[in-house]
């Protein structure tokens, strides 16, 4: 039996045709698993734009192979691709859970999430590099951070790169709070049954809506800093 965290998985199919050519293109002529590894990192975090409003039911929209042709994305499908791009590249990843308080959410975004303020399974991957796992979030573009006047998440491959605890003024930002683990598979249906029970059945749009959504969301509607 083989690496769990190498191997290909139905959501993380990291050799599907897409998933592996998105890899090569984000590194390059890059050898060093290290520097893949950023590399990867900066390519899902930025290429991808950062859209919570296309969470879908969807199970298709989870697979890394579709997630690599998106051009706005949220957290838990960006952490599946960068997991499926490193196996691809031989790297072993896992996809990591946890649960993140948004200190500075939009009115737009909460009213979406049933007036809750609380990240559920907020995605990152977890990525063996030098004999060591290392945490990585891919979830946020630099426009993005750029509105809320904090620079983006960087990744050295050597240290966690998680969520910015504190926004320029120095308020609270996002906060970490349940671990739900991490997993060789996306844990999909304990995902949408925990979404609906927080945030109730219209948080999640429907299959048919979601290239719409993100073709008319702007960063404006979710991005507005306080």
């Amino acid at each position: 039996m083989g690496d769990p965290y190498l191997e290909p998985t139905w959501f993380v199919d990291s050799d599907a045709p897409a998933v592996v050519d998105y890899a090569r293109d984000a590194v390059g002529g890059a050898t060093d698993p290290v520097e893949q590894a950023v590399a990867l990192f900066q390519q899902v975090r930025d290429d991808i734009w950062y859209d919570p409003f296309v969470a879908t039911a969807d199970p298709v929209a989870y697979r890394a192979s579709t997630v690599a042709a998106s051009s706005a994305n949220w957290c838990v499908p960006k952490a599946v691709l960068l997991t499926a791009a490193a196996r691809a590249l031989g790297i072993p990843a896992r996809l990591g859970f946890a649960d993140v308080r948004n200190h500075l959410q939009t009115p737009r975004l909460r009213e979406k999430m049933g007036g809750v303020d609380e990240f559920v399974y907020h995605g990152y991957t977890d990525l063996l590099l030098d004999g060591r796992w290392v945490k990585a979030t891919p979830a946020f573009n630099k426009e993005l951070c750029a509105r809320f006047g904090v620079p983006p998440i960087d990744f050295d491959g050597r240290t966690d790169a998680l969520l910015h605890p504190f926004a320029a003024d120095g308020s609270a930002y996002m906060t970490y709070g349940r671990d739900r683990g991490v997993h060789a598979d996306l844990p999909l249906d304990d995902l949408l049954a925990t979404f609906r029970v927080t945030y109730g059945p219209e948080m999640l749009a429907e299959a048919d809506e979601v290239g719409r959504k993100a073709a008319d969301c702007s960063l404006d509607e979710f991005t507005a800093p306080r």
